[in-house]
């Protein structure tokens, strides 16, 4: 049969351009799937004994986890993300709703209502909710770019960020909340918001810090549970402090300094299969990790996350325009300071936040979350690609 008209243009139009073999980041990939590698081997030895009569209770459900999340995140990178900017106030309003869910719905556990109970997982809306901010955030910072010396304009931004992260914090999530924050002044600074409006946005934050932390105690105010006061300042004085949080601290250097250079193994790993080691699936894996396979199990870790945000950043300078470009600055923060927070805490230089090893920590909802947001960064990683071959330059990976 032979080609018909339409067809023979096609190919005429196409014929000695190179085909496209890969548009995802093959470094990014292989980051992102060295740290699934690890969660999971990781987890097999830690919960084997978790669960009586079921050892691979945690193991079989964060594989499950991961085969959704890689799947969701091949469907995301084939997407537009430019199409998103259209939907911003809706995402953002999506985003709002969900962390008002866990205070209407949600059940208390330790203390903190942030979960909502599904039939195959626990849900965190505030998760979630982290990728949605960075996406609306980056729609708004686009449209008022042409404004963004104004002072105004930089207090609407951030407002639009503290906003949610109230909402997180009332449930209370300190960790996630401080995401939120975080996510967002670093995109404003990406953006171009001017050095002075930054630096009054540290100085208010210092100033909040203080008032919540000392003040506002010394006159009978709680503005948070004594229990997070704790979390956040018995890190700095470990021996004066006896309670919960310097017991977690206390357990996680020993299962680190106890691993040495190469680790104890599963079998003589007793600050995890004794559980000595509190939440040893969550907060405190990389705990784990320094215990079983010693500093060279920690640096392979830390090595793939250190990969895993480097190929962030080479994104945030390729993408093919500045909505692209700010998306890949929130995650990247997200990434980076969720890491930097979970690994400083349990070798005692940050606070016991609650903060998950992205990746790597026990959970549905993080573990999703994550993966959605790894997702944008493909699709930023493909429509770069794709508009580098509209200019001649070819479509193949380097």
């Amino acid at each position: 049969m032979s080609a018909t008209p339409i067809q023979r243009s096609v190919d005429e139009a196409t014929r000695g351009r190179p085909r496209p073999r890969l548009l995802l980041d093959p470094l990014l990939l292989l980051g992102t799937l060295g740290l699934v590698a690890m969660s999971l081997v990781t987890l097999d030895g830690a919960t084997r004994n978790d669960i009586p009569g079921n050892p691979d209770y945690y193991v079989h459900r964060q594989a499950a986890y991961a085969a959704v999340g890689i799947v969701l995140m091949l469907a995301i990178s084939r997407f537009d993300y430019s199409r998103l900017r259209e939907f911003k106030l809706g995402i953002y309003g999506a985003m709002v709703g969900l962390n008002v869910l866990p205070l209407l719905l949600a059940a208390a556990t330790r203390g903190a209502r942030s979960w909502i109970d599904l039939p195959f997982f626990r849900f965190q809306p505030s998760e979630l909710g982290k990728v949605l901010l960075i996406v609306a955030l980056a729609g708004f910072i686009v449209d008022r770019i042409r404004r963004l010396g104004e002072r105004e304009t930089t207090a609407r931004l951030m407002l639009l960020a503290l906003g949610p992260a109230a909402l997180v914090m009332v449930q209370p999530d300190l960790g996630s909340a401080s995401v939120y924050v975080v996510a967002a002044f670093v995109m404003l600074f990406i953006a171009g918001t001017p050095g002075r409006h930054l630096a009054s946005l540290v100085a208010l934050f210092a100033i909040a810090l203080v008032l919540v932390l000392a003040v506002a105690p010394a006159v009978g105010v709680e503005v948070l549970k004594p229990y997070q006061v704790d979390r956040l300042t018995g890190f700095l004085n470990p021996s004066e402090n006896t309670g919960d949080v310097t017991y977690q601290l206390n357990q996680s250097k020993i299962a680190i300094g106890s691993g040495e250079k190469t680790g104890r193994g599963l079998e003589e790993a007793t600050q995890t299969s004794l559980n000595f080691l509190p939440e040893h699936h969550t907060d405190f894996i990389f705990s784990v990790v320094g215990e079983r396979w010693g500093f060279v199990g920690a640096a392979l870790v830390l090595s793939l996350f250190a990969l895993v945000i480097w190929r962030t950043v080479r994104l945030l300078t390729m993408a093919k325009n500045l909505f692209g470009t700010l998306i890949a600055a929130g995650v990247l923060a997200m990434l980076m300071y969720q890491t930097f927070v979970n690994v400083g805490m349990t070798i005692g230089i940050m606070p016991i936040t609650g903060v998950t090893l992205p990746l790597m920590s026990y959970g549905g909802a993080s573990y999703l979350t994550t993966f959605i947001a790894l997702g944008l960064l493909q699709a930023i990683h493909v429509q770069a690609r794709i508009a580098q071959g509209s200019k001649g330059r070819g479509l193949i990976l380097s």
